[in-house]
């Protein structure tokens, strides 16, 4: 690519030709994610993607789009770039799985205020792990320079992911019932929810520091566990517990006329969610209307497959455990 070059353009702060080595850097980490669909390279106009349709009746494609948010901030102050990629990946993939969709193939898309080959490389590192724990392709995808328009050191974060599932397996809470169980599956921590009021309650040094680690565990990627309940027992309805929390996630999976009763006591809380709430004065509902609280997916099944549901997730490696019930009544959720 030597004969794509601009003098005049890398003064005004653009540089092509570190447009290019990025995407060299970029193309092995692509290719540790490449699938039986893939056709082609990283680099293209288009991404090209051959799904396997054999023995589908009505395929149905489901796609999610999303950022990692303010959480960028805690990865600028500790210049550590190689995880907020798994962050991107998970918001996109967890909520693709919640509809039954397996993911097929992830696109990222980094808005940089200058462009440094190997710290482009460093966050898609982070993107194709996450694609790796979802079991789908990163094929594709956007580095865009933009002096001027955000500091030379920070950068924007944003995917897009379309995964597959069979319009009768489609999960979209119809099928609750009362009685049914509510259970959860823990998180790894914040995830990518809150950080705007993390960063009020915190100091940037303290962010610079140990808790700054805590905090920028990445997000829990729950799509090879759910594939796996899936072909157990009957999930009818999951959700992911990205931003507003219990209270808007949860109802919206519970049909009208139903209530998910959740005990709060039976949330098992990492103590970084008991850190915030002191230190920031943050009222009760607040957190639970904010953070996942320890529970990054909830399942809904049938009271008669909770012990196959848990033994299925645990297998998996998941730490899954009952929170509660669907009761007749209410308005999606209650919390006691």
């Amino acid at each position: 690519m030597s004969m794509s070059a601009s003098s005049i353009y890398r003064e005004a702060g653009v540089d092509i030709t570190a447009g290019y080595q990025a995407v060299e850097l970029i193309k092995k980490h692509a290719r540790r994610t490449k699938t039986a669909g893939v056709l082609g390279d990283i680099g293209g106009f288009g991404a090209l993607f051959a799904p396997e349709l054999t023995g589908m009746r009505e395929p149905v494609l489901v796609s999610g789009a999303d950022g990692v948010g303010t959480k960028l901030k805690i990865a600028f102050l500790r210049d550590q770039h190689d995880t907020i990629g798994i962050d991107c990946a998970a918001m996109c993939c967890n909520d693709i799985i919640c509809s039954g969709a397996r993911p097929l193939f992830f696109l990222d898309y980094i808005a940089c205020g200058r462009n440094v080959p190997e710290k482009i490389a460093a966050i898609v590192s982070g993107v194709a792990e996450g694609c790796l724990q979802a079991g789908c392709a990163l094929i594709g995808g956007e580095t865009a320079e933009h002096p001027g328009l955000m500091p030379a050191e920070e950068y924007d974060l944003a995917g897009f992911a379309v995964g597959l599932a069979e319009k009768s397996r489609l999960i979209d809470g119809h099928g609750v019932s009362p009685g049914d169980t509510v259970i959860a599956l823990a998180s790894s921590g914040v995830h990518s929810n809150g950080f705007s009021l993390i960063r009020k309650i915190f100091s940037e040094a303290e962010l610079r520091g140990p808790l700054g680690e805590i905090l920028l565990t990445p997000t829990k990627i729950y799509v090879k566990s759910l594939l796996a309940l899936g072909r157990e027992v009957e999930i009818k309805a999951a959700a992911h517990i990205t931003g507003g929390g219990f209270y808007e996630n949860i109802p919206r999976v519970v049909p009208q006329g139903l209530t998910a009763r959740i005990e709060r006591t039976r949330v098992l809380q990492p103590e970084i969610f008991a850190r915030i709430q002191r230190e920031g004065g943050v009222p009760e509902r607040d957190m639970w209307n904010t953070f996942n609280m320890g529970a990054g997916m909830i399942v809904i099944t049938a009271e008669s497959q909770t012990d196959a549901a848990l033994a299925c997730l645990r297998k998996q490696g998941e730490d899954a455990y009952v929170i509660g019930g669907i009761q007749p009544g209410g308005e999606g959720l209650t919390l006691c």
